[in-house]
């Protein structure tokens, strides 16, 4: 159940929009909600198969977070999922996980809510129905000031992008809970308290103590010395925690372990180190040679720089915390190689006509476009000539899927990661058009601006890498997209041209490399050809664009 509203607990299932086993699309509603303020849809912003509903139409004061039901990306898997399983047992077995060093996720905020004057908690809002934490990327509003209805206070960081958390309410913002730069804040968990009158903002303060504590990446202090150790046993080690020990070259016998029969748990092992109660093992050589043993200094020097020159190499890196966008990333790059067959072709194209009918538009019209615009348009006529080729692979029915339109995805590098905004229609509309709503949105996408309509979906997507030093390369299929053409930068070579009078001479041609990554399910050497060969065509008479 999401929070659709600020000061939103429960809500009640007015009615289901989808019913169980429906494909779901982006943007579809799946049910409509009846808040505190307005009965509101609840759209999707994934594709997958409702598997379950588990709060039936017309129930009642359903709280906020509580499961209502259940997606799968697979239509395979909704056979899976158990006939008589509820929404409470799905609930209760998330409050049942434990981290593995056992320890039970709990909030660390203290509200004492009886010496509250009138007040509004403000909870972390699901954004998306994948949203399970989130992360406090900018206060818009501080402490004492006044907010009115439709004010950002704040900018959440979710698994998808950066998103505007709007007020629907006016008031005064008197506590900030969860302080800027907060890290995966739970959906539900507190994270500021607003007042209706700026009287009371004082009392907010004195009263609420704590708050969310915001996540620190600090330098590990490892003792040189060795410490005294209590004598300890475990019979088990987890994977997790003997790498932690080998890395950072501990005594395993001097931690205490707490996990299940005397297991050690990378949560004892990360204890250990941040109290620096963990010894770390000495070297032979650094224990007190006695007077009467033959001193070897060469061996017990070499040993001992050898040991310095370990830590020295432990300690020497710095570990960089992952945005959520970059964890996605990662997860889908992951899952597209296992996936999904890559086939990969790759040709090179003359850029000597682009190049000439860019300055063309710039001296007549003076009309500024990028290299990239005119790639972009003419991938998209090459796909509309070539239907099969902008198609995806339907895993439920096992069949090739034709896309009805042409969206191409336009890989865009930001400081939180690659995002893929997408322009719609692309073969429809002129090449100065492109050029706009590429700028626009680039620059959504750098800010974290982008609206989920405007990054999620596509059929077919563009890497350009023309702009470094980089002649070729093979970019990685986004699902459920089938195919993305990497392209590189335009070099000169000499090769013998045909002049005006027949005659064969040397002459200088600009190329440009471009490699397709293929899903081979939907593509075969013979789409790739014939999406090729058009592609091809669109380079050498690049006025057919304007057709």
């Amino acid at each position: 159940m999401p929070a659709l509203s600020p000061t939103m607990t429960q809500g009640n299932i007015a009615k289901w929009r989808k019913k169980e086993g429906d494909k779901i699309e982006v943007g579809d509603v799946i049910c409509e909600i009846e808040t505190d303020k307005a009965t509101l849809e609840f759209e999707c912003l994934e594709e997958g198969f409702l598997a379950k509903i588990l709060v039936p139409e017309g129930s009642k004061d359903v709280p906020v977070g509580q499961p209502i039901a259940i997606t799968v990306e697979d239509s395979d898997d909704i056979a899976s999922v158990p006939a008589a399983v509820s929404g409470s047992e799905v609930k209760d077995n998330k409050q049942n996980i434990t981290r593995e060093d056992g320890a039970q996720e709990s909030s660390s905020v203290d509200i004492k809510t009886s010496e509250l004057p009138s007040h509004v908690v403000l909870d972390m809002p699901a954004l998306s129905p994948t949203m399970n934490q989130g992360n406090i990327a900018k206060w818009r509003k501080k402490e004492g000031d006044k907010i009115e209805v439709g004010d950002v206070i704040c900018e959440i960081e979710t698994d998808k992008a950066t998103l505007e958390f709007e007020s629907l309410e006016e008031g005064f913002l008197a506590k900030i809970l969860a302080p800027e730069g907060s890290k995966e804040v739970a959906v539900g968990q507190p994270i500021a308290i607003t007042v209706e009158d700026p009287n009371d903002i004082e009392a907010v303060k004195t009263s609420v103590g704590g708050g969310v504590g915001v996540k620190e990446e600090k330098p590990i202090q490892r003792s040189t010395t060795k410490d005294i150790k209590t004598p300890t046993s475990f019979t088990r080690i987890s994977p997790a925690a003997k790498l932690l020990i080998t890395e950072h070259g501990l005594d395993a016998s001097s931690i205490m372990p707490s996990g299940p029969r005397g297991t050690l748990l990378k949560g004892d092992v990360l204890s250990a180190i941040k109290s620096g109660k963990g010894s770390t093992r000495i070297s032979e050589p650094e224990k007190k040679i006695s007077p009467l043993s033959s001193p070897q200094p060469s061996a017990s020097s070499s040993t001992s720089l050898g040991s310095k020159s370990d830590v020295q190499r432990t300690d020497a890196h710095e570990d960089l915390p992952n945005s959520q966008i970059r964890k996605v990333i990662a997860t889908r790059l992951l899952e597209s190689k296992q996936s999904i067959p890559h086939l990969y072709l790759s040709t090179d194209v003359i850029l000597d006509p682009l190049l000439s009918f860019r300055k063309e538009l710039k001296a007549k019209y003076d009309l500024k476009v990028s290299v990239n615009d005119i790639i972009i348009k003419a991938v998209a006529i090459a796909l509309r000539n070539v239907p099969e080729a902008n198609a995806y692979w339907d895993a439920a029915k096992g069949e090739i899927i034709l896309s009805d339109s042409v969206d191409i995805s336009i890989a865009v590098a930001t400081e939180k990661g690659l995002m893929t905004p997408i322009i719609r229609n692309a073969d429809q509309k002129s090449i100065s058009s492109i050029s706009l709503e590429v700028k626009d949105l680039a620059e959504k996408a750098r800010a974290g601006k982008l609206k989920p309509n405007e990054f999620q979906g596509g059929t077919f997507s563009i890497s350009n890498l023309g702009m470094f030093p980089v002649d070729h390369f093979c970019a990685i299929i986004n699902p459920p997209q089938a195919g993305i053409l990497a392209v590189g930068r335009g070099n000169q070579f000499v090769e013998p041209v045909v002049g005006n009078d027949g005659v064969e001479k040397p002459g200088v041609v600009t190329k440009m490399n471009i490699t397709l990554s293929a899903d081979h399910r939907v593509f075969d050497g013979k789409v790739g050809g014939n999406f090729f060969a058009s592609l091809s065509s669109n380079f050498s008479d690049i006025r057919r664009l304007l057709l």
